[in-house]
């Protein structure tokens, strides 16, 4: 649902006269990636937490995850609100692109910011909903999430005539329809005697330093991939608009495929809580090998059917044929980034599902590091656009490579 919604947008940007909308957005997205996904805690660590205190029947703790991450997203939320302003300025001097460009980016970003304590809010509810094995709730929100954005989008953009800054109140608007009807969810699940019953727990040290270093490797392994698409967007924008834009289309079958993944992902972090609390070793093994055979084959169809036939799929986003006839270029490097990142995406459910945060930020740091940062540094001295997907391709790769040695290590040592 979610993908999908984004395609469409994308297509109502795509086909306006003027291509910038479509970069400009495509620019404040990596702000946004930066201010929203390195927030992603707040839904990872919930899950995984959430579905290991499920697995030990300890249903307090169950309640206290929401309240105690619940509250910390309203803070951040209203804090990013507060500092918009200073945000943009910094953010937009650091990214590099025309000043027509930058205008559209920074339309959307001042509409789509007002979203933000209800993007950070649905986190935490939606984590708690797939640790609680609701994933029904998950669909139902993603829903209602993914046609109001089109429809808000279709009106803003179309009819009004809205470009970026419509984009950007599409998403805002839609994000805090999602947390009413998240409320209404959460509200038939509790009660308020029981969290007063569970109130006096909140500050509980012990419980609130495991969810502080969780929360706190989580947070430096999505800083680390959040600076990698950054860099690679950023970069694209020094080969000049064509490129970015080019990079932008194909960057968004990479997301498209992640989402279908995730949803694998989702599930293998969900179970893997839930096994790893009922110390049910045998039955992680199967997962992992389950969840390997199922995001690998994701990954490479669609890859394959995007190589295979680029033109048809790349018409519903741009009409622009400049843009198309440069899509060949690269297209192909498609199926080696979504086969490796398969495994790295639903490995790291896998271990959020564990809660060891510090192989998630390992593998992500030294991908960036070892993997992207070298051939990403050479593609831009050379100016090869080439070479920025070969360094992407490697980033991916030794991710994967990181997170598959200790999962087989584990299963090794519980065979």
């Amino acid at each position: 649902m979610v993908p999908l919604a984004g395609w469409i947008d994308v297509g109502f940007l795509g086909h306006l006269p003027d291509i910038r909308h479509l970069a400009g957005v495509s620019l404040a997205t990596v702000l946004f990636n930066y201010l929203y996904w390195t927030f992603g805690f707040l839904r990872m660590g919930t899950t995984g937490m959430t579905a290991q205190a499920l697995g030990r029947e300890d249903h307090d703790a169950v309640l206290l995850i929401v309240l105690r991450n619940g509250g910390i997203a309203l803070g951040l939320g209203l804090l990013l609100v507060l500092l918009q302003s200073p945000v943009r300025q910094i953010g937009f001097l650091l990214l590099s692109a025309t000043e027509e460009v930058k205008q559209s980016g920074q339309a959307y970003y001042s509409a789509m910011i007002w979203g933000a304590p209800a993007t950070l809010i649905n986190f935490v509810l939606m984590g708690w909903f797939l640790g609680k094995v609701q994933s029904a709730s998950v669909l139902l929100l993603s829903g209602v999430g993914s046609v109001a954005n089109v429809g808000l989008n279709y009106g803003f953009i179309v009819r009004l005539g809205w470009e970026s800054a419509g984009a950007g109140w599409a998403t805002a608007l839609s994000q805090y329809l999602v947390l009413a009807i998240a409320l209404i969810l959460f509200a038939q699940e509790t009660s308020w005697t029981q969290i007063r019953l569970v109130s006096h727990q909140l500050l509980d040290l012990p419980a609130l330093k495991a969810a502080f270093v969780l929360n706190r490797e989580i947070t430096i392994r999505t800083f680390a991939l959040v600076t990698t698409f950054a860099a690679f967007t950023n970069l694209s924008s020094a080969f000049g608009i064509g490129v970015l834009t080019v990079n932008a289309l194909l960057l968004q079958v990479v997301s498209f495929t992640a989402y279908f993944i995730d949803g694998i992902a989702f599930a293998t972090e969900t179970w893997a809580g839930l096994l790893w609390g009922r110390q049910d070793l045998a039955g992680l093994k199967r997962l992992l090998l389950l969840s390997s055979i199922a995001s690998v084959s994701i990954g490479l169809l669609i890859a394959i059917a995007f190589m295979l036939a680029p033109m048809p799929l790349f018409r519903l986003l741009t009409n622009h044929l400049d843009v198309l006839a440069q899509v060949h270029q690269n297209v192909g490097w498609l199926v080696p980034v979504l086969g490796l990142g398969a495994i790295a995406y639903m490995l790291d459910g896998y271990f959020l599902g564990l809660t060891d945060g510090k192989i998630l930020r390992q593998s992500a740091v030294g991908a960036a590091i070892v993997g992207f940062a070298p051939v990403g540094a050479i593609a831009w001295y050379t100016h090869n656009p080439t070479l920025l997907w070969m360094a992407l391709t490697l980033f991916m790769g030794l991710r994967a490579a990181l997170l598959i040695v200790p999962a087989l290590k584990l299963s090794i040592q519980h065979s």
